[in-house]
């Protein structure tokens, strides 16, 4: 499976994660929203920075309750909460902010 996305073909996963981290850029990201029919916004971004943040601390995608609490660490209890995530990724936050942003699928994902 891949994407093509600026000319170059990106490799993903059966799950359709990038299989090299190393093709992300924002350009893909915009492509695998687009094949979730998701279109990215400003909140989408906030938490999709932030977890490239949290995956370059702790060089893992974490599952939803970490995410949760990282998220209202670093931006407070209105976004760091499983309403806001569940509305803006479709119900599976970890796995699909995970993906957008370039990360391996959480481990606990199925």
């Amino acid at each position: 499976m891949s994407l093509i996305v600026e000319g170059r073909e990106i490799a993903l996963d059966k799950d359709g994660f990038l299989v090299d981290l190393s093709d992300w850029n924002e350009a893909v990201a915009e492509a695998l929203a687009a094949r979730e029919e998701l279109a990215l916004e400003a909140e989408h971004w906030e938490i999709i920075h932030l977890l490239r943040a949290f995956y370059a601390e702790f060089q893992l995608s974490p599952a939803t309750r970490p995410l949760i609490k990282y998220a209202a660490l670093k931006l407070g209890a209105e976004k760091g909460n499983s309403l806001h995530l569940n509305r803006l990724f479709k119900g599976t936050p970890a796995k699909l902010a995970a993906k957008l942003a370039g990360l391996p699928k959480p481990s606990n994902c199925l």
